[in-house]
C-alpha cells in the first residue's frame, strides 16, 4: 500500500460521515446508509438489530460499502469502496467503538449530551464494526474510472 494513497483514503474517511452498506439476505441483495466513524480502515457504526441490514450481517458478515461525495460532474466522482467482514461488538470493544464515534459526532458520545430522542434510541441499539480487506479509492479527476487497490494490513 503506497504512503499517499493510504493517507489520502485514511483522510477521506476522517472526512465524511455516511456510507452506504450492502449486504446479502433470503430476500436478495440490500443496500442501507449508515453514518460511521473510522479508526485506521476499520469503521464503526450503529443500528438497531432488527434492522434488514443488521439482521443480514448477523448471519452473513461478508459486506461491501461505499463512500463518496455526492456531484453532479462525472469528473469530480471520489470515493471509496469497500469489502470485508461486519460483525456486532460487545462489551470493552462496543465501548471503543462508543468513544470513537462520540470523537466525530460528540452530541452522540455520551446519554446527557444527546437529544432525548437519540438518548432514548441508545437503548435500542447495537454497536458494529467493518474491517475491510480490500479498499478502492476511485478519484475520477485522475482519469475516468481511475481508482487505487489498498489491501489493509493489520
Amino acid at each position: 500500500m503506497t504512503g499517499p494513497v493510504r493517507e489520502r483514503v485514511l483522510a477521506y474517511l476522517r472526512a465524511h460521515h455516511v456510507m452506504t452498506l450492502a449486504t446479502q439476505g433470503p430476500a436478495g441483495p440490500w443496500a442501507a446508509a449508515v453514518f460511521y466513524a473510522s479508526e485506521g480502515f476499520t469503521l464503526y457504526f450503529l443500528s438497531a438489530p432488527s434492522t434488514r441490514h443488521a439482521t443480514e450481517l448477523a448471519a452473513h458478515a461478508r459486506v461491501a460499502a461505499t463512500i463518496q461525495d455526492d456531484c453532479a460532474d462525472w469528473a469530480a466522482i471520489r470515493g471509496i469502496q469497500l469489502e470485508g467482514e461486519a460483525r456486532e461488538v460487545r462489551g470493552t470493544q462496543a465501548e471503543r467503538a462508543r468513544t470513537i464515534y462520540g470523537a466525530k459526532f460528540p452530541a452522540l458520545g455520551s446519554s446527557e449530551r444527546a437529544p432525548a430522542p437519540i438518548a432514548a434510541a441508545f437503548a435500542k441499539i447495537r454497536w458494529y464494526r467493518i474491517v475491510p480487506d480490500r479498499l478502492y479509492f476511485v478519484d475520477n479527476s485522475l482519469g475516468f474510472g481511475h481508482r487505487d487497490q489498498l489491501i489493509p494490513v493489520g
